[in-house]
């Protein structure tokens, strides 16, 4: 399983949620707490919301804790709102387009999770793609699929939650169809520049964990796990619920 955080609030450098806590997102792709692959080292992304309406994205192969790359960049860059992802690949390969988070327009997706039987279920669900988004398809991942799969609902008006909704029904009726008994899993966050959208869910009860926490009246972390070693103020996510965070505040919501 992957890890990941989004945060949404005051500006800040990305290195004081994403390198410098305790238990940060950088020692998590070494030794998570709270997954089944301990080590997350397929790979790495962030994804940061600036001056332009389309986000910066920096993806790279190599595991997160030995890439100075990423330590400069989390350094010396500032935002509003962004993205941190580490990889632990589940059946598809180590490769950059195969990393979170993904981008589309205004959009960034990043998620932890699988669709169980994938590899039965990819063709149907790559062909319910519109052409000019099966083109934007890069990589080989059940969660860049979920993301256009989601993206496309949006396009004919759907909101953030009904689409994401939908897309999660639609998946479980053809893994039924096919006779997969393999879990739907699905912890994400979509943000769109303005708002984070955070997801938990499961088709069979066992969402992987999702945090969140209030950061000192700054702003506002979603969490894979916890960023230190005392959970303090750290509130997990319900499962089957769906978190709005804006710069009013947050609000859950029942995955409908």
């Amino acid at each position: 399983m992957c890890r990941f955080l989004a945060y949404l609030g005051d500006t800040i450098f990305l290195d004081e949620l994403v390198c410098k806590p305790q238990h940060s997102l950088v020692r998590q792709s070494l030794r998570a707490d709270q997954a089944k692959a301990v080590t997350n080292g397929d790979g790495f992304g962030i994804g940061w919301y600036g001056e332009r309406e389309t986000p910066g994205v920096y993806r790279e192969v190599m595991p997160a804790w030995s890439d100075e790359n990423l330590l400069a960049l989390c350094a010396n860059v500032r935002s509003h709102l962004f993205f941190a992802h580490v990889r632990a690949a589940t059946g598809t390969g180590i490769a950059r387009q195969n990393c979170h988070p993904f981008h589309y327009g205004p959009y960034l997706f990043m998620h932890n999770g699988q669709i169980g039987g994938y590899g039965q279920i990819r063709r149907a669900m790559e062909a319910r793609l519109p052409d000019h988004l099966y083109a934007r398809r890069l990589g080989a991942t059940d969660s860049e699929l979920l993301f256009l799969l989601i993206i496309a609902r949006m396009e004919i008006g759907e909101g953030v939650a009904d689409a994401v909704s939908q897309v999660l029904r639609e998946t479980m009726a053809m893994m039924q169809v096919l006779n997969i008994h393999e879990p739907l899993r699905f912890a994400a966050a979509l943000a769109d520049g303005e708002q984070v959208y955070a997801f938990r869910f499961a088709s069979d009860k066992r969402a992987p964990t999702l945090y969140m926490r209030e950061e000192d009246a700054r702003g506002l972390v979603v969490a894979s796990e916890p960023l230190a070693d005392d959970q303090q103020g750290w509130e997990l996510i319900p499962q089957g619920t769906v978190l709005l965070l804006s710069s009013q505040g947050f609000r859950h919501e029942t995955l409908a």
